[in-house]
């Protein structure tokens, strides 16, 4: 488990767009599989993205094609690109990592709503 640090939530107008990154302390960080999750009020967390360490991307049905999951080896922080942001975007949104053979790690999360 490492710490991990998110940041870029805020405000967005229905139709913005809006950059979250997430940081991860871990020397060992190219080798890790990340992800993104969202809790609105009242509901369950939601995966909504993931890329791994070879940079292959996957997405929630409800976000494919306005959300980007990228990942920043050098800076070893994972982003994701919320476009077309829409008030069913509005929630928590965590980061999440893993190496293999070891537990993972959750951030705290960045809120990020959405609203006119």
């Amino acid at each position: 488990q490492v710490p991990l640090v998110e940041s870029g939530g805020g405000l967005v107008q229905p139709g913005g767009s809006l950059r979250l990154s997430c940081f991860v302390s871990a020397n060992d960080f190219p080798i890790y599989n990340l992800a993104w999750y969202r809790q609105a009020p009242g509901k369950q967390r939601e995966w909504v993205a993931s890329i791994n360490k070879n940079g292959d991307q996957r997405y929630a049905g409800s976000v494919k094609g306005r959300f980007t999951i990228s990942r920043e080896n050098a800076r070893k922080a994972v982003n994701l690109l919320i476009r077309s942001a829409q008030p069913d975007d509005t929630a928590l949104y965590t980061c999440y990592a893993e190496a293999p053979l070891r537990p993972g790690s959750w951030g705290q999360g960045t809120q990020v709503t959405v609203s006119s």
